[in-house]
């Protein structure tokens, strides 16, 4: 069982009121393994047949039509099969494939991925651009290149080129991007169920010292985007700090506008915009939470921003 710390329950209170309970609940429960499959490697229904015909009990996330979930318990590891060696699928999260389908990548469009290892977000947003176009996948520590590099190429991606460097110094690269996706190094406060260490390592602190960081990341993130284009900010933390606090940034320091999230059928709420006596801009309304006992899944925070 966690040992969940006195602040921790503190501030979920607040949050959550009278649902801390049931939070705290599907936050200990094992959620329904999830995948992509990757249109990159063969037509859509080619390979939903292919696992079909293996007995694979599937079904489609709601808001993305190459997510799927398990519904029921299988007697694999979807790690050790011969879809995933040959990338046909690649494992991951539901609310992780978020953020690259709220911010659209279409084939011909030049992306920047500014925290991108393993790929997982990379990876999808080659196949939704059909390795057309290009993706600037950044990554800054070096010990994680070789798990993005290996999931670009087992998943047939070549509109790819990987960097290595600060994200907070890709301000200076003279590149100007249609679209960034920023799914920010957090606390991953969301993703408790399956790291349960988090929990031990999370602090309020930490949070604030993460927030900083993150800040700097979207000053990167909004100096190389072009006018008009498109920025997504993502953390698998449900922490105020890490969330609306650098959306209100965005918003009164960086000039972005933001822009409404609608998932069909995916049970989302709307961002806050009071936490500790600090007012938020109004418009952090417009992101979105996904809380574990809402729909199954990890918790994330998501926001799309337009710069004019």
């Amino acid at each position: 069982m966690h040992d969940f710390k006195p602040v921790y329950i503190e501030r979920y209170k607040k949050l959550l009121g009278e649902e801390w309970d049931i939070f705290k609940e599907a936050i200990v429960t094992p959620f329904p393994s999830s995948f992509r499959i990757n249109t990159l490697k063969g037509k859509r229904h080619e390979i939903l047949k292919r696992l079909e015909d293996k007995g694979w009990k599937i079904k489609q996330v709601p808001f993305y039509s190459e997510g799927f979930c398990f519904t029921e318990k299988r007697d694999f590891v979807l790690g050790n099969t011969l879809e995933h060696f040959l990338g046909l699928v690649y494992i991951q999260e539901t609310a992780s494939m978020i953020p690259p389908a709220v911010l659209a990548p279409k084939p011909g469009e030049l992306v920047l991925d500014l925290t991108a290892a393993p790929g997982s977000k990379t990876t999808q947003m080659a196949a939704m651009m059909e390795n057309q176009g290009g993706i600037v996948a950044n990554e800054k520590e070096i010990g994680r290149l070789a798990s993005l590099r290996m999931n670009l190429q087992r998943c047939g991606v070549l509109n790819t080129v990987v960097t290595q460097m600060d994200g907070r110094a890709f301000k200076i690269i003279d590149m100007k991007f249609d679209k960034v996706l920023l799914d920010a190094p957090c606390t991953g406060t969301g993703t408790i169920m399956k790291s349960p260490h988090t929990i031990k390592t999370w602090s309020v602190k930490a949070s604030q010292v993460m927030s900083g960081i993150q800040k700097q990341l979207i000053q990167s993130a909004v100096n190389v985007l072009k006018p008009g284009g498109t920025l997504v900010y993502s953390t698998c933390s449900l922490e105020p700090e890490e969330d609306e606090e650098n959306i209100d940034y965005a918003i009164k320091k960086m000039g972005l506008k933001m822009e409404k999230i609608k998932l069909d059928g995916f049970k989302t709420r709307s961002g806050i915009t009071s936490w500790e006596n600090k007012e938020y801009d109004s418009e952090a309304s417009k992101s979105i939470r996904v809380y574990p006992q809402d729909n199954n899944t990890e918790g994330f925070f998501v926001a799309k921003l337009v710069k004019e």
